[in-house]
């Protein structure tokens, strides 16, 4: 479908001509009518199918319909997860309103907060932020909500799992109850819906791109491996195959940082990004590899809701993610743009249980690859399975050694009967 279709304005229809934009997705051609429409939504779409667009179009459109000259204060609210998804979405508002009034600001922690409190002060209409430093501006008065129109929750599954709920719930506080709340989520899991069923009324049920079909730009492969020789086979597998630019996902801070400092032995040029990487630390680090100054760059899944590079071709997963969910976000930062990418996971023999929830999620089981000199050795032991569900286990329990239970025999109660009977 046409953009030209939707009802967009003349401004913003030339931005995105600017851009090279001119057929909807799939999720933009239901949500924006949707919003149009002014019912709250909550809407499944996965990363890379144009979901930030399908908000900010219709969003930036009603604004400017009702702009007054010079009268800048908080009409829409979109919070996010992340510091990279903050930047990222910010720079779509900017990119799609170039032609529009409207002012827009983004804010999240890490930096210094005065110098936001002076882009506040000079009057804004759109605001991109995390939840923890919008609220710290909350309570130090910084803005007032009161005449917010919209309110955006994005990447709905990842506030949850991050355990940011409490703080929109403070946010929630502070706006007004006529407003029109889009709540956009990779996952309408159990806890997302009781959440909108919670705050939003009269929904509008959108979900475009299931689990399965979202990644079917991406070719996915399994190599298995021992653990103590994921990096070894990483370096390996970067090397030998050629690969320009590949971004590497970890579980663990540290481990991250164990991955960079033995790729660049290898002569590997390698970057990192994670939570204790400081703002500009993790801006760097994302610029140079946008860039091509270093191949590499690794990064746990705090911010793999937040890179958007159009050109990556491959993701490799050092090890499964915490939460089932994240592995569609990691495999969705290639594949983009209806170009083929490459999606590689290191599996180890203790991560096969892992492997089948991912599979299930993905409805399918994923390629197989063997490398002789990586592959794990499986033991007779591993390859037996029990007899029968009356053979013990002989292996320790997860918290050691199991006592073993010997039958104590209990001694009777003495009574004054036998005190009696020995008289």
């Amino acid at each position: 479908m046409s953009l030209v279709t939707l009802g967009l304005s003349t401004e913003i229809l030339n931005a995105l001509k600017d851009k090279g934009y001119e057929s909807a997705t799939p999720i933009q051609e239901e949500l924006i009518p949707a919003i149009f429409g002014g019912r709250d939504i909550l809407a499944g779409a996965q990363t890379g199918t144009g979901k930030t667009a399908g908000f900010a179009l219709p969003i930036l459109q009603e604004l400017s319909k009702s702009y007054e000259d010079s009268k800048h204060y908080p009409k829409a609210i979109i919070i996010v997860p992340t510091r990279e998804l903050a930047r990222q979405v910010h720079a779509s508002f900017e990119v799609y309103g170039k032609y529009l009034p409207l002012k827009s600001v983004v804010l999240f922690g890490g930096t210094n907060i005065n110098a936001q409190i002076k882009k506040l002060e000079a009057g804004v209409d759109i605001i991109v932020s995390t939840s923890g430093r919008l609220l710290e501006h909350i309570h130090q008065k910084n803005l007032s909500l009161s005449s917010v129109k919209y309110l955006v929750l994005d990447e709905a599954d990842t506030i949850l799992d991050m355990g940011f709920v409490h703080e929109v719930t403070q946010v929630l506080s502070h706006l007004p109850q006529n407003r029109q709340n889009i709540f956009i989520s990779a996952t309408l899991s159990g806890s997302v819906k009781r959440l909108a069923d919670q705050i939003l009324q009269r929904v509008k049920l959108i979900e475009v791109d299931s689990m399965g079909t979202s990644a079917k730009n991406v070719k996915q492969v399994i190599y298995p491996v021992e653990k103590e020789r994921k990096i070894e086979l990483l370096s390996y597998l970067i090397g030998s195959q050629n690969y320009p630019q590949v971004l590497v996902f970890t579980r663990k801070k540290l481990e991250a940082d164990e991955i960079v400092k033995e790729l660049n032995l290898n002569g590997l040029k390698t970057s990192v990004i994670h939570g204790d990487k400081s703002t500009g630390a993790r801006s760097r680090a994302l610029s140079d590899f946008r860039e091509g100054k270093v191949r590499v760059l690794v990064a746990t899944d705090i911010a793999a809701r937040g890179l958007d590079i159009p050109t990556l071709m491959t993701v490799i997963n050092y090890d499964l993610p915490h939460v089932v969910g994240d592995y569609i976000h990691r495999i969705g930062r290639t594949g983009r743009a209806d170009v083929e990418g490459l999606a590689i996971t290191l599996i180890s023999p203790k991560e096969e249980i892992a492997l089948k929830d991912v599979e299930r999620l993905m409805g399918k089981k994923i390629d197989r690859e063997i490398i002789k000199e990586y592959a794990p050795i499986i033991t007779e032991a591993q390859k037996k399975a029990r007899k029968s569900s009356k053979e013990t286990k002989k292996t320790d329990g997860a918290f050691g050694k199991k006592k073993s239970k010997t039958k104590v025999q209990k001694k009777r109660k003495v009574t004054k009967r036998d005190g009696w009977s020995k008289r």
